[in-house]
């Protein structure tokens, strides 16, 4: 009866501890089951180049590291496999828990519909234990460190359940004709769901109450960053300043006055003949203590320009902007001509949305009566308020505002100072505002002009100065 005694209280304490490793193998599956859908090849190639240059390290210990990288690497060749081996042993380890308890139970005895109970009720609190240590939480919290702790005993589940592969192979395929359809990696896929579930858990946050409004919409901007492209954000060529290569310093020096801008393309025959890009800082240094350089030719002052596609996306853009350490860079299309220009204020505001001063509060007033029938007016005034304002008919359909007529007019994109006349009005432009510098406000008066053949003709207020400035104007 001892010997028998004695026994059942060894058989118990090695079921136990067979069930206790059962437990732990379970919850060690799952976080890798969710870490290795996460880990990338990227991330694993630029750990081998961290420990590969890591100078405190031993030969020893690097070969080491570098040979469980390498086991990860074989691991996530075949992703779905790995996953459905984890899944495998994680639910035949709660199964057999559940088993082991049931036998602990009748081996002392028990009746049979005892021991059935007792190991359902083992196999709830160990599912229980499984939601509150959330070991897939884990696992996609550190996808890397998990892999890299498991790997050894990962490796060994997946030689023990060769069939894992079997039914691998269809989502592999099927993986496979979504990334060439889509003509993106495993990796980029993998990066694409991440961010789906970073918006995901964005969108709870907010809906918690718990998080500023303001910064969950930053956030949603960061994230996607990488799905804007370059074209979206540009200023198109319609709307880019230009001068002439041939333009002097002088001339220069006053159209970075009266456009706004302190750094302004360089062109040759037309805008697709780029020389590179003017700095008023640069014209600035060169005529500051010597008065004669005003005569000299912008194209001696000229930097070679930053040239990006189209379709480059935003975040990438910004990166580049910051490592090359240029604010302002040429956007290219396809073919090779200018499509237009970009600047990292128009990155920054993907992020923080639209940066406004305190001058563009006057593109959102009414019309000012000013004078004997003067008016000024902001530059997005509709034609339909001019009309009524002066009793007259424009006609022009392809424009709806101010700002759109006097720039069909002149026939390129006005600065402060240019003028036209239409139907007897005089349209001059008075001052700009925004980060862009666009024209902000026209003044419309009278032109007390004789004879309908001087309608639609442009002067400039300036005298000759103004008309060598407006020269270097781009002409589209």
């Amino acid at each position: 009866m001892e010997y028998l005694s004695t026994t059942v209280i060894s058989l118990t304490v090695i079921l136990v501890l067979v069930a206790g490793i059962f437990v732990w193998l379970s919850l060690t599956m799952a976080a890798a089951e969710g870490a290795v859908a996460r880990v990338t090849r990227a991330s694993l190639n630029n750990l081998i180049l961290e420990v590969q240059t890591d100078s405190e390290a031993s030969q020893f210990l690097k070969m080491k590291k570098i040979d469980k990288i390498h086991r990860v690497q074989r691991l996530i060749a075949n992703r779905y496999a790995t996953a459905g081996s984890c899944a495998f042993f994680r639910i035949t380890c709660n199964v057999l828990d559940g088993v082991l308890v049931c036998s602990i139970t009748s081996l002392w005895g028990a009746p049979l519909w005892a021991s059935l109970l007792t190991g359902f009720l083992f196999a709830i609190i160990v599912a229980v234990v499984s939601v509150l240590v959330r070991p897939r939480t884990a696992g996609m919290a550190k996808p890397v460190d998990i892999m890299l702790a498991h790997s050894r005993i990962v490796s060994l589940g997946c030689k023990l359940t060769p069939f894992a592969r079997i039914g691998s192979e269809k989502n592999g395929k099927a993986q496979g004709r979504k990334s060439k359809d889509s003509d993106l990696s495993d990796d980029e896929e993998l990066e694409k769901i991440q961010l789906e579930q970073g918006k995901a858990a964005i969108d709870r946050l907010v809906e918690s109450n718990d998080f500023d409004p303001e910064v969950s919409e930053m956030l949603r901007n960061v994230l996607t960053l990488s799905d804007t492209l370059t074209r979206e954000i540009m200023v198109p060529r319609t709307d880019m300043i230009c001068m002439e290569r041939d333009t002097t310093l002088a001339s220069a020096l006053k159209l970075f006055s009266r456009s706004g801008f302190s750094r302004v393309p360089v062109i040759g025959e037309d805008v697709d003949d780029l020389i590179g890009v003017a700095y008023l800082k640069d014209a600035v240094r060169a005529t500051a203590f010597n008065p004669a350089a005003l005569n000299r030719e912008v194209e001696s002052i000229v930097r070679q320009p930053l040239l990006v596609p189209e379709s480059k996306p935003v975040d990438d853009l910004f990166h580049e902007m910051q490592r090359s350490r240029q604010h302002v860079a040429v956007v290219v299309d396809e073919y090779g001509g200018i499509a237009g220009m970009v600047t990292i204020e128009d990155t920054l505001e993907q992020i923080v949305g639209e940066l406004e001063d305190e001058h563009d509060r006057t593109q959102r007033s009414e019309p000012e009566k000013i004078g004997d029938n003067k008016w000024k007016m902001p530059a997005r005034t509709p034609i339909a308020d001019l009309e009524e304002i002066f009793e007259i008919d424009i006609d022009e359909d392809d424009v709806d505002t101010v700002y759109g007529l006097l720039t069909k007019l002149l026939g390129r994109v006005p600065i402060v100072g240019a003028s036209a006349v239409t139907r007897g009005l005089r349209l001059t432009a008075v001052d700009s505002a925004g980060r862009r510098k666009k024209v902000s406000t026209i003044v419309v008066e009278p032109a007390h002009v004789e004879g309908g053949e001087e309608d639609s003709k442009t002067s400039e207020e300036d005298g000759e100065a103004s008309a060598d400035d407006d020269k270097t104007a781009n002409k589209e």
